[in-house]
């Protein structure tokens, strides 16, 4: 046996590691599960957040609903946010609210929505 055969490295291919989603994507996927699959992210504004016993992050979310059945989809996400139950991996949702709704008829129903969200770190 040779030299090259007894130190001979293994090569072993890796697949790609699937990037890690922080939480305030893992928080977007969420909202839009909450909003089933009928909204649209308009724009979404993260803040660190801190007290004296807790830290976290300050999400303020637009949300779009385009046409009859989103517009619809729109008013239960409204009427379910501040009492749902999040299930973010490493975070607590410890405030949910709704800022602002705006309804549009023309050309078609549209609603926007602004929420505001505080997820603190968990554990």
């Amino acid at each position: 046996m040779s030299a090259e055969t007894m130190f001979a490295e293994k090569r072993v291919e890796l697949s790609p590691r699937r990037a890690r989603r922080g939480p305030g994507e893992r928080l977007r996927t969420a909202l839009l599960v909450l909003a089933e699959g009928h909204g649209e992210v308009a724009h979404h504004q993260e803040r660190g957040w801190a007290s004296i016993t807790f830290s976290g992050t300050r999400h303020t979310v637009q949300l779009v609903f385009a046409g009859d059945a989103a517009v619809e989809a729109g008013e239960n996400f409204v009427a379910a946010l501040p009492d749902h139950e999040f299930t973010l991996s490493g975070q607590l949702v410890a405030d949910a609210a709704i800022i602002s709704v705006e309804h549009s008829q023309l050309p078609e129903p549209r609603m926007l929505v602004e929420c505001e969200l505080l997820l603190l770190l968990d554990g």
